[in-house]
């Protein structure tokens, strides 16, 4: 078991958990254990097990799949402070993507099998956790309304700002990882990237986007 002060902390920073009692989430905390990665190295394939919740120390995990054709497609970017694996920690399904560390990545893991210890010696968790997921149900009908009602501007200008909450100014990431963020095209993300970029929002490299005006995409956003 882990004895880092800082999960405590970590844990509660995170919306599937931030709502928790000091004390619960020290109890938590106290069920975790670490794992390193290396770069490129699997951490689960989809239809691995779902047996555990992973917190991001440091590094970043790419969470993706693969289409029939054997193209690989990022569905998200994860880095310090993300938690990922919340409902297999609590259904067990099998996972639904890959995920894979792009650099060296350090992460806490808590078991399902620990995690439902916990939930039996402390209903008041339980609870908890039904209303945190009650949460994260009005936030995917949230995401889902967003994709559909607001323009590719608004998306973009979106995401690349909780890329760079996560990653800094500088996001490695290609536009057509982008495009799947946002339910777009990558012609299309393209088109509005080359306009943000000659009105001086960004600066564009390969696989690699800089954030030249966070507040200029922060309007955008808005």
């Amino acid at each position: 078991m882990t004895e880092d002060p800082n999960l405590a902390r970590l844990l509660g920073a995170n919306p599937f958990f931030g709502r928790m009692q000091p004390d619960v989430l020290q109890a938590i905390a106290g069920l975790c254990v670490t794992r390193k990665l290396s770069m490129n190295e699997v951490l689960f394939q989809k239809g691995d097990p779902g047996d555990a919740l992973f917190a991001i120390r440091r590094g970043q995990i790419r969470i993706g799949t693969s289409t029939d054709e054997g193209r690989r497609l990022t569905l998200n970017l994860l880095g310090a402070g993300d938690l990922f694996g919340e409902i297999a920690l609590l259904d067990g399904q099998p996972r639904t993507a890959d995920a894979v560390a792009s650099e060296p990545t350090l992460l806490f893991m808590i078991r399902r099998r620990d995690f439902l210890n916990l939930l039996e010696w402390n209903p008041t968790v339980s609870i908890q956790v039904v209303e945190l997921l009650c949460e994260r149900i009005r936030y995917l009908s949230n995401q889902m309304e967003e994709a559909n009602l607001l323009p590719l501007t608004r998306r973009l200008a979106r995401r690349l700002i909780m890329l760079a909450e996560d990653f800094g100014s500088e996001i490695t990431v290609t536009q057509e990882e982008l495009a799947v963020f946002v339910g777009s095209t990558r012609e299309s993300v393209n088109r509005q990237l080359q306009e943000w970029r000659r009105a001086g929002l960004v600066s564009i490299h390969r696989s690699r986007i800089n954030l030249a005006d966070h507040a200029g995409l922060g309007a955008i956003a808005r």
